[in-house]
């Protein structure tokens, strides 16, 4: 047999498991889409869940998923960001930095349900901070804190070295030079991996099944002091996410029409998750074009 046609049979080979893969997840999402778009409307979006009655909506589980995720970034990314920062330029190599990427690596493979474990017996129990959107958010920081620091640093070691050593030339201080030239053209990267970071956020449940809980006070949307109980942006009140809604309307919902609501509300959470992806790669291109047309 010929080169020429092992080639062609590894080519259609490859072909067929990409089109295949492609066909399955096409199939999973349409699916998705087709059963819960008809029930999406603005009341569904804004109002409350029922339990017992029809006609309820996802608008709080909506609300905390969107509060949770700003939350968590609001964590996440500095210190993500500082942590890459160390890696990429100050980390010397040695035994200790051997071992942190090793602990990132280790953290970036466990499975959500043990990092809601673990937030639920030291975050919730320990430190007692309860089941609230401030355990959640702790818990998904530790889930994402390894993907913000490798996007971090890649984005960093993607500079030209010429860029760096430009800056060196002209006497500017280390700081200064990353905080001036190597974040400025690293941001494309670290935005794009902030924003995939926030889709794997807002589509979470198995962490926050432990940490944000599984129910949600009475929220008074005219309460705006997060002081308050009934204060939507309180940290500190348990918040059931889109996520945990659909996972817990499908195990326990009573509601007559439980099934289209939990259709519904996957197809928000398919959409949402989407809009954030293809967002990430559209940004990441055009800041990319744009920083490449300013060279």
């Amino acid at each position: 047999m010929s080169a020429k046609t092992v080639d062609k049979i590894a080519t259609g080979v490859i072909m067929c498991v990409a089109g295949f893969i492609i066909a399955v997840l096409l199939g999973l999402l349409g699916y998705i889409l087709i059963r819960g778009v008809g029930h999406i409307s603005w009341d569904f979006l804004t109002s409350a869940p029922e339990s017992i009655r029809a006609g309820g909506g996802i608008g709080p589980q909506l609300f905390n998923s969107l509060f949770l995720l700003v939350l968590t970034l609001i964590i996440t990314v500095p210190l993500g960001i500082g942590a890459g920062i160390y890696m990429s330029e100050y980390a010397k190599p040695s035994k200790l930095t051997s071992f942190i990427r090793l602990v990132v690596e280790v953290l970036s493979s466990f499975p959500s349900i043990i990092v809601g474990l673990f937030g639920l017996l030291v975050l919730v129990n320990k430190f007692g901070f309860g089941f609230s959107l401030f355990s959640g958010a702790l818990a998904l920081t530790i889930f994402n804190l390894p993907l913000m620091v490798r996007i971090t640093e890649q984005g960093l070691r993607g500079v030209p070295p010429q860029q760096k050593e430009a800056s060196f030339a002209l006497g500017i201080s280390k700081w200064k030079t990353i905080r001036s030239v190597l974040l400025p053209i690293a941001t494309p990267v670290i935005l794009s991996g902030t924003i995939l970071a926030a889709g794997r956020i807002f589509g979470e449940a198995a962490a926050l099944l432990f940490t944000a809980g599984m129910s949600s006070p009475r929220l008074d949307f005219t309460d705006w002091n997060p002081l308050d109980d009934r204060s939507p942006l309180n940290p500190f009140r348990p918040a059931e996410t889109l996520a945990v809604h659909i996972w817990k309307i499908n195990s326990e919902g009573l509601a007559p029409d439980a099934p289209q609501i939990a259709a519904g509300a996957s197809a928000v959470l398919i959409i949402m998750v989407l809009v954030f992806n293809l967002g990430a790669r559209a940004l990441g291109r055009y800041m990319t074009n744009k920083f490449t047309a300013a060279k």
